[in-house]
């Protein structure tokens, strides 16, 4: 009986590394370090800069002291000076002078200034700020690319942050920077439209998934690799409104950011210089408290409604004094109050006569705690988040290495010894009808393509692992052997 059955396989070495998932996984999760230009920060955080004496150097100081990046606010400063009604620009210069001052005399951390390009005093703000070498400047509510001075900016060593809604416009001002002054700012603040205060997208555009800092974060990461590749130079992106936990600053961190900007979190400290009444009202604000409303300036912005909000929506004009223009484009004549005014008032407590701005999660806001502890919060949801999201990972890990093994010694035992065996009894199997032979020959042969099958899957899902892995922990400490494969 002539039976012809080929005996062409080779049994392919399949040697197992050993893998001590332990060495992969960190046993400490930690936030990355922030850098812009030789700056370091050991904590990616940035205390927004919120105008009319909410951002002063107690608050600053206390940040910085923690490793982030404390910023005072330079906008309306002044209104604390008792000249302010009469000599308002001097009155702001020789506040944020003070308030940097006390700032640096507080903390050997990252002391920052928050400049608002279309004030009317920016350009002497911004001087003061060079002239005190506060580390970082950052620069909102306008394009800086008109009248800026850049050889002290160089010489002062400080550094420049425009604060924008677009990647558009932060090509725009990357473009006039790198042909204007052959450099460009040293990092960009992306600020979405569920910040607090003055918003800088329509009213149509705040609830827009198009709009949203999810979306923009990667837009602008990507405009700004065109500069890191011309400048040979990193421009780190930070991520600001709407930020309110750890898990937030994981999620934007992997979106491309390489910190966060946070304001709101930040009033419900002891350090921050308003008064308690101010702080007790996001503590006890509701989801539908918050609002948007249309400010004086022609913007819109996000605030907690009150009984003066209502009055000055409904056309009542309420009393206020214009101490000088402090904004290019304010129309204080047509307007029914004063921003300013209305913002210092709601500081200091009277929210009969003013009332607060808020980011979109100020509703769960539950306490005022020191800014260590708020911070050293953040830090540890940020690592629970990380290690119980990488824990799933290390279990799914050990069960598909464990499933290889049993499919890889399965294999072993089902090819080399079944082919074997065809190979040692053919005289034996000879004897038998070839139909039959053929029948069982065919059964292993299919049997060891269905284990081939299921363990190529395995390791395509150990790859994938790796790749979730690479969401967690940067690629380059992950280093996972490639386990071995056949055809």
């Amino acid at each position: 009986m002539d039976i012809k059955l080929k005996f062409n396989f080779k049994m392919p070495k399949i040697d197992f590394p050993k893998i001590d998932l332990t060495k992969y996984f960190p046993k400490k999760i930690i936030m990355p370090e922030l850098k812009i230009g030789n700056l370091t920060l050991k904590t990616p955080i940035i205390q927004g800069g919120m105008g009319v004496r909410i951002s002063l150097s107690g608050l600053a100081s206390a940040v910085a002291n923690e490793g982030g990046i404390g910023i005072i606010a330079a906008n309306a400063i002044g209104m604390g000076e008792e000249d302010y009604y009469t000599n308002g620009k001097e009155a702001n210069i020789r506040a944020l002078r003070n308030e940097i001052r006390k700032a640096k005399k507080l903390s050997k951390g990252a002391i920052g200034v928050n400049i608002m390009v279309a004030a009317n005093d920016f350009y002497e703000l911004l001087d003061v700020s060079l002239e005190e070498k506060a580390d970082l400047v950052f620069l909102g509510a306008g394009l800086p690319i008109k009248g800026i001075p850049i050889e002290k900016i160089n010489s002062s060593g400080t550094k420049i942050v425009p604060i924008v809604s677009s990647a558009r416009a932060a090509s725009l001002i990357f473009k006039f920077w790198d042909k204007k002054f052959n450099r460009v700012p040293d990092a960009v603040v992306v600020e979405g439209p569920k910040a607090g205060g003055h918003l800088g997208f329509s009213v149509e555009q705040i609830s827009d998934p198009n709009f949203q800092l999810e979306k923009i974060i990667p837009e602008v990461v990507e405009a700004m690799s065109v500069f890191e590749q011309k400048n040979s130079i990193s421009i780190p992106v930070i991520a600001a409104g709407g930020i309110f936990t750890g898990d937030d600053i994981f999620k934007f961190i992997k979106l491309g950011a390489k910190g966060v900007q946070m304001g709101t979190r930040f009033v419900a400290t002891e350090e921050c210089e308003v008064d308690q009444t101010f702080k007790e009202i996001y503590v006890n604000s509701k989801k539908e408290d918050i609002q948007i409303i249309k400010s004086p300036v022609g913007m819109p912005g996000r605030a907690l409604t009150n009984d003066f909000i209502k009055r000055a929506h409904s056309g009542i004009r309420q009393k206020f004094r214009c101490s000088w223009k402090c904004l290019e484009h304010c129309k204080a004549g047509k307007a029914n109050y004063c921003i300013s005014e209305a913002l210092n008032f709601a500081r200091m407590g009277d929210m009969e006569n003013g009332y607060a701005f808020a980011g979109a999660n100020v509703y769960k806001v539950k306490n005022v705690v020191p800014v260590a502890s708020l911070i050293n919060e953040l830090k540890q949801s940020y690592s629970s988040y990380v290690t119980n999201a990488t824990e799933s990972i290390k279990i799914e890990f050990e069960k598909t290495l464990e499933k290889l093994t049993i499919l890889k010694d399965e294999y072993i035992q089902v090819a080399e010894k079944g082919i074997r065996t065809f190979k040692d009894d053919m005289e034996v199997v000879v004897e038998r009808k070839t139909q039959s032979v053929k029948e069982e020959y065919n059964k292993l042969i299919i049997k060891i393509d269905k284990l081939k099958v299921e363990y190529s899957d395995h390791l395509k899902r150990f790859d994938e692992l790796k790749i979730q892995l690479s969401d967690f922990f940067d690629t380059k400490s992950i280093k996972l052997p490639k386990l071995p494969s056949f055809n």
